[in-house]
This record gives structure tokens, sequence and C-alpha cells, in this order.
């Protein structure tokens, strides 16, 4: 493959492989049938790749690679894999809890090997938490264990897909709790925290920022709850004095329309599902979800380990080739900025 940058310049992307017995194995071998401008490694058991391939029946060379050794642009037709041993072998579609140290390992690792900036970006596949939770770690989500193993106070969820940035100031709680966590500081850190990579990883000099309301129709004066009075409007008038260029609060119902769109560079909206449905049904295959706030560059798919696709040949690998472009779009504009 002829690329356009020299080897130096080469962003280099990490790939985590996912929950095993998902699609993300499979997802991992499609992309090695593109082309990219990159150094791409993959961390996986080899021989899981190897069963998949040939389950697939897909044209896919598997080379080893470890940490030190020379990392090449990569090849369209080859995989390199950091090598990871399952603790069980594998069946495409059946979770198995003894797998499950496998996954976090595999996190672990590529959070620090992004962090030690042996890697430019960390690209995630996506894995399962309900069989991480049953092996008896509490896990809520790649995010927060970024989060922690980053040992940063505060990030952000940010879901992009075509001509649509949707931010999250909560992410995977229950909505219970949604209202308690909303608080001035924590809505303050998200917003400066949101426009700050913006600004770095997506080279806007002065992003304007949607922020949604939390109850209907952003409240309706207090007559459908205070948060908005009480809370989200005082902390946009104090960013807006800080210079950050803010709009809101707006009832959800409608700043997802074309022509309220087209007047911001993304929407921060309160919870999970204020936001993300409407991202979904717009960009689902093509979206990108991307962690703010980190000292390194996080992007994974937009979709779920689809168990009952794995090994079919059946997945689609649009989300994961998008996540890889987010990428490599981030690391362009840090390196331009």
């Amino acid at each position: 493959m002829s690329t356009s940058r020299p080897i130096e310049q080469q962003p280099r992307l990490l790939i985590t492989s996912g929950e095993p017995a998902g699609i993300g194995p499979d997802l991992c071998l499609m992309q090695a049938l593109q082309e990219i401008d990159a150094a791409v490694v993959v961390i996986a058991d080899p021989d899981l790749l190897r069963e998949r391939r040939d389950r697939l029946s897909l044209a896919v060379e598997i080379l080893p690679w470890q940490p030190g050794q020379p990392l090449p642009p990569a090849q369209r037709g080859q995989i390199r894999v950091w090598p990871r041993a399952l603790a069980v072998p594998c069946v495409p579609g059946r979770l198995d809890v003894r797998n499950a140290a496998y996954v976090l390992s595999m996190l672990a690792d590529a959070c620090d090997a992004c962090r030690d900036a042996l890697f430019d970006a960390l690209v995630t596949a996506p894995v399962q938490k309900s069989i991480l939770n049953d092996a008896g770690t509490h896990f809520s989500g790649h995010t927060e264990f970024l989060q922690q193993r980053c040992q940063v106070e505060q990030v952000v969820m940010m879901l992009v897909g075509p001509h649509l940035r949707v931010a999250l100031a909560t992410t995977h709680l229950p909505l219970r709790a949604v209202a308690d966590a909303i608080t001035p500081a924590h809505l303050r850190a998200v917003l400066q925290i949101l426009h700050a990579d913006l600004r770095d990883k997506f080279g806007l000099a002065a992003p304007h920022i949607a922020v949604c309301g939390l109850n209907p129709h952003a409240g309706e004066g207090g007559h459908l709850g205070d948060e908005e009075i009480k809370v989200i409007t005082p902390v946009i008038h104090a960013l807006q004095e800080q210079g950050l260029q803010l709009t809101g609060p707006l009832p959800a119902d409608t700043v997802f329309t074309p022509h309220q769109l087209a007047r911001y560079d993304a929407i921060l909206a309160m919870y999970h599902d204020q936001g993300l449905p409407v991202l979904k049904h717009a960009t689902f295959g093509a979206g990108v979800n991307i962690t703010l706030g980190l000292p390194i560059v996080r992007t994974s798919v937009d979709h779920g380990t689809a168990l009952d696709l794995a090994a079919s040949g059946q997945a689609d690998a649009g989300s994961l080739q998008a996540a890889m472009a987010a990428a490599l779009s981030i690391c362009q504009a840090r390196r331009t900025a």
C-alpha cells in the first residue's frame, strides 16, 4: 500500500478487539482489508483471530507485534497483533465469564500504551458489560474505566456522526439519579471540557454549543421542574461571561430539528437517552463514540457486541472504520495545532 506520509509521521492506532464472543474480532479482521494511512496494531488472542478469519474466509495475514518493535504502516490484507491469551477457547456468540480478565487486561494495557505515547490514539471495539460485572468487576463502560485508569476527575462522552455531535452531561446512570448528578460544578466542568476539546480535537476556534434542558420544554419556566432555573441557566451565564459561546437551556424535543442543528457545532444533552437515540437513528453504523477530557485520544464504535452476528459474516465494520477515521482526523488536528 502506498501512503501519503513518511513513516515517522504515520499516526499510530491501537485497537482493542473487545468481547471475544462478539463481533469485535470480526471487525478487526475486516478493517485489515481496507487501506488506511496509519500504522495499526490490534490487541487480541492471535488464535482467536485465526479461528475467526478462517470461519469468515478472509484473506488476512496475522503478524505478531510487541512494544519496542518497529511499527511499519498498515498494509492491506495484514493485521499486526499485540498478543493476549484467552483464558479459555471462545465460542462465537457464547459469553464466558472466565474470559472477562482478558478483556480488562486489554483495556488497561491499551490505555497505558497510549498514555505512554507508544500510540497516538486508542480505538475500542465493543465489550459486554454484563459479563465483566458477572466476573466481579464493577464496569459501567469504557468511558468510566478509562477515566479511572487515566486518573482524571471528569470526562465527557460525545457521539459523532456526519454533521452531528452530541455530548452527554451524564452517562450511565439510572434516571432517578440524573437530576441529582447535574450540579453546577459538574455541569460547568462538562461544558469546559466540551469547549476545550472541540477546539483541540476538532480544530474549532470558537465552537457554538447548544445546551439542552433537563425537563420537558426546558422546565417551562419552572412549571415542569426547576433545574433549568437553579442550575443550568446560571452555569450557562457564568461561562458566557468567560467567552464560551453557549445557547440554552433549549427543549430537547426541538433542538434536534435540522434548522436548529445547523446553528451549532455540538449539542449537550443532559442524559444518555435524551441525546443518543436521535444520533443513533440518524447515524447508526457510521457513528463514533469519543471520550473527551482524557490525556489520550479514544474513539469507539457506536454499537454493541452483536453476539448473534459473531462469525456469521453479517457484521458491518462501518462504525469501526469511522472510529479509526475520526481518530486519524483528531491526530491531524492536534498535529496542526
